[in-house]
């Protein structure tokens, strides 16, 4: 258990403190719960760069650290965005087809992970730019919404954010499936099997 490990697992256990707020918030508009939602997601977002910072300074990479970093993110990315979906009098939302493009594509992800790991049996998964980017914009709309942001030229850069957040995952994510067809064809379970 590293320190890098041990920092993604405060960030993981930050998140069911995020949500809770967030509710209270959507149904009683008292701000005391927006702003701690927001100390919550700002802590995460902070931690996530400082576990990578230290897992690379101090040389703590680990299989444990591979499986919970990306875990710690899209679960505190899926929680905001599927609560942030919902229209709410107290909040701004994220529209529905950003919603659909994350989920859709984080699921055709999972079901190619799984795919890979039956068939191959072990899986590798090269993080990428687009990737990375895609995460840094969902962030980026989620705080948005939780800041309040609304109106005038804070309107025109949510949409710039939301159709980058788009784009940038929905790239990734076809990425993601070519590297999954690249590991399956050059298994030899992909090769046709000769009747004798």
């Amino acid at each position: 258990m590293t320190t890098a490990n041990k920092i993604t697992i405060v960030r993981i256990l930050l998140i069911p403190f995020f949500v809770v707020e967030v509710l209270y918030y959507m149904k009683t508009g008292n701000e005391v719960h927006r702003l701690l939602a927001v100390l919550a997601f700002a802590v995460a977002a902070i931690c996530d760069g400082v576990d990578g910072y230290v897992a690379r300074r101090y040389n703590q990479r680990s299989e444990l650290g591979a499986i919970l970093d990306p875990l710690a993110d899209k679960l505190l990315l899926i929680s905001g965005i599927v609560l942030f979906s919902f229209n709410n009098p107290h909040l701004g939302s994220i529209p529905l087809w950003l919603t659909g493009t994350i989920i859709g594509r984080d699921l055709l992800v999972l079901i190619g992970l799984l795919v890979i790991h039956i068939t191959v049996g072990k899986v590798r998964v090269r993080p990428r730019l687009f990737g990375k980017v895609a995460t840094v914009l969902q962030m980026l709309c989620l705080g948005w919404i939780l800041m309040k942001w609304d109106g005038g030229w804070a309107e025109g850069w949510f949409r710039v954010w939301t159709l980058g957040a788009a784009l940038f995952t929905g790239v990734s994510g076809l990425l993601y499936v070519l590297d999954g067809v690249q590991q399956l064809s050059s298994h030899p379970t992909s090769s046709p099997t000769v009747e004798q």
